[in-house]
């Protein structure tokens, strides 16, 4: 009998090859540099028990660096980032697996993406078990502001999550401005997206249908994502764009480092680190008390670091 992880598993796995073959063709289709490059695989092992398949691309013509991920890890001791969170037997053996996919583009005018979709089950064998969630979520981080990108991306997600609970988006999308937050910056990481958790539902088709937001949700990655980077590919560039987002993609380091609860789980749980890391730019830089110019398209940045509702007209300038 196929076990409630193995139907997991075969989703990250299907998802990361239909992923991949999406994000070839994209940047095949060039913009600069070297296109057509491909993903390289990078499998790992680990001690405790499971392992990965990473997969890689770095210098393409339209991604930097883009990476999707899908790990299966278990062990006989649930990982204290979880027992510090919940009431359970760290002795009672647990299985993860998840996709995670990370998208550094070249060109400044186009946004950072970042997905993560997620099973996680207590038990140290195969059987149903009582103690099981999903989670998941998809965001983008802009270097420079565009109200018909972040109502895109935020359409095409709340049409997933529809097909669920229509009151879903909005839980989903509340909880992905309050966590893709740097408080020492007072600002969000991007735009947002979704976020959720823990998503146990009632009955007993609750596996089921949790399972199949899930799938939907990977399956909404690149049409919420690509067709953005295509509008946005070919758009010139100098200079001083480039130090725009390198400097951007210095808080995305900041909130990766000293927030992100998956880098934890994935550091404490002895998964792979280059794997882990590879969620980081390739290239970042920091300034002192950097100030843009007033009335710049650096300047506008943020008002779009604020939560607000994408989906409503004339978002950009008035909070939610």
């Amino acid at each position: 009998m196929t076990t409630r992880r193995d139907q997991a598993l075969a989703l990250m796995l299907d998802a990361q090859a239909a992923l991949i073959r999406a994000l070839e063709e994209c940047d095949g289709e060039g913009g600069e540099g070297d296109g057509g490059r491909r993903f390289t695989a990078h499998d790992w092992e680990r001690p405790g028990g499971g392992g990965g398949w990473a997969r890689v691309l770095e210098g393409g013509a339209v991604f930097e660096r883009a990476g999707v991920n899908v790990s299966a890890v278990h062990g006989d001791r649930v990982p204290d980032a979880i027992t510090d969170r919940h009431d359970i037997d760290p002795d009672a053996g647990f299985f993860a697996t998840g996709l995670s996919t990370v998208l550094h583009p070249r060109n400044p005018w186009v946004p950072a993406f970042h997905a993560n979709f997620r099973y996680f089950e207590v038990g140290s064998d195969g059987a149903a078990h009582d103690v099981w969630w999903f989670g998941g979520g998809a965001d983008m981080t802009p270097s420079y502001g565009f109200e018909e990108d972040a109502r895109h991306l935020h359409r095409t997600l709340k049409d997933c999550c529809d097909t669920y609970d229509p009151d879903f988006y909005a839980r989903a999308k509340e909880r992905c401005d309050a966590y893709f937050y740097l408080p020492h910056r007072q600002e969000t990481r991007g735009v947002g997206g979704i976020f959720f958790d823990h998503l146990r539902p009632d009955g007993p088709d609750g596996w089921d249908r949790a399972f199949r937001l899930v799938a939907r949700g990977l399956d909404a990655l690149a049409p919420a994502y690509l067709p953005i980077v295509r509008r946005r590919a070919r758009t010139p560039y100098g200079e001083r764009e480039r130090r725009w987002q390198l400097l951007r993609r210095g808080r995305y380091v900041e909130f990766n480092l000293l927030h992100d609860r998956g880098t934890r789980f994935g550091l404490e749980s002895r998964g792979n680190t280059e794997a882990i890391l590879m969620s980081l730019p390739p290239t970042a830089s920091w300034g002192f008390d950097l100030t843009p110019e007033p009335g710049s398209e650096e300047e506008r940045l943020a008002d779009f670091l604020r939560p607000r509702d994408w989906l409503a007209a004339g978002t950009v300038g008035a909070a939610r």
